[in-house]
């Protein structure tokens, strides 16, 4: 691994966002969240997803120029259009509304439309539990990947959810797909030459698949099998259906076709912990349970138990100090964009 610092990334995103048309303003802005995504650990959806922005930029699929702007309100609810630009500029938009009205209203729900793929959703429910709020976050998927339960056709797609809560040194941050694996994952594994295990992804037969350079050729495995399928399906329909956005058949795969617009749909939504009891209690009580949870003896062979977010800020400081991680092959790519968009490189 290669290690550069965070602001040398930073620059270098911008510098390329800008080649392409998007305001120096928002080029920062999305810049500042991809390599957060990096500086966190989620190696598969920020700097790795570069190549993919600046495809839908140059080809027309994303408006470089977009204004997002509200179209439905409430004073616990929004609807948000992306007007097809990057998914970070509707997101973060989204997510600030919430904890707007959140504030107010003991809730904020906020949906978007005409937007893009946005990095983890772990970015959109950090900023809620860093105020004391619940955050919660998801999306339907950027292409399809997964079959229903029992079929053979690509109408989902992985369908992510995060989930965040404050409570001890490092807040609470669920953030999965509803499939086994994450296509970054695999695309990741790809991009390095490796294989990625069994049970990630089957074969149209059936049959397991474990080359990632050929998932082409079969879909990706939901977390629990027909459950897995349901959770996909309701999150899609929160996020796509209810805000006038793609889902099923209609989802566009967004690294393939780099000229239709997605119209992706995603929600964020913060709850006030103070709308339901004394929030100094509930950290209290959140960090007492997050104890309990690590103190269970692991079971031989195991490592020690953890709480899902445990470990992201001791890897931020650590980034930050020493630089990002940066692999061989993403740093070749991200030298290709360069000499592609005649910018300096990183």
């Amino acid at each position: 691994m290669t290690r550069i610092a965070a602001e040398a990334l930073i620059g270098f995103v911008t510098r390329a966002f800008a080649s392409l048309g998007v305001p120096d303003r928002d080029a920062k802005a999305v810049a500042v969240l991809m390599v957060e995504a990096d500086l966190l650990g989620y190696d598969t959806h920020g700097l790795f997803r570069l190549r993919q922005y600046v495809n839908r930029l140059r080809d027309g699929g994303c408006n470089p120029r977009a204004q997002p702007k509200l179209l439905r309100e409430t004073s616990a609810t929004a609807l948000i259009d992306g007007d097809n630009g990057l998914g970070h500029l509707s997101m973060s938009l989204a997510c600030d509304l919430a904890m707007i009205k959140a504030k107010t209203a003991g809730i904020g729900w906020v949906g978007v439309r005409g937007g893009n793929h946005a990095g983890p959703a772990a970015l959109y429910v950090r900023p809620q539990a860093a105020a004391g709020m619940i955050g919660l976050c998801a999306a339907v998927g950027s292409a399809n990947h997964v079959a229903p339960f029992g079929g053979s056709d690509l109408l989902l797609g992985t369908n992510p959810i995060a989930i965040a809560t404050p409570g001890g040194n490092d807040p609470f941050v669920l953030d999965m797909a509803t499939t086994v694996a994450a296509v970054g994952k695999i695309k990741t594994l790809a991009q390095r030459g490796e294989a990625m295990p069994e049970g990630w992804m089957v074969g149209r037969d059936g049959t397991p698949l474990t080359d990632p350079t050929r998932r082409d050729e079969g879909f990706l495995l939901p977390i629990g099998g027909a459950k897995g399928y349901g959770l996909a399906m309701a999150i899609g329909l929160l996020a796509g259906t209810l805000n006038g956005a793609a889902f099923g058949a209609d989802v566009v795969d967004f690294t393939t076709d780099t000229k239709t617009p997605t119209n992706t749909g995603q929600f964020v939504a913060a709850i006030n912990i103070a709308a339901f009891g004394d929030p100094a209690a509930f950290v209290a009580d959140a960090t007492r349970a997050f104890a309990q949870m690590r103190a269970s003896d692991p079971l031989p062979g195991h490592d020690p138990v953890r709480v899902p977010g445990d470990g992201r800020e001791a890897t931020r400081a650590r980034h930050l100090a020493s630089g990002v991680p940066v692999h061989p092959t993403l740093r070749a790519e991200l030298d290709r964009i360069a000499a592609d968009l005649a910018i300096a490189p990183v």
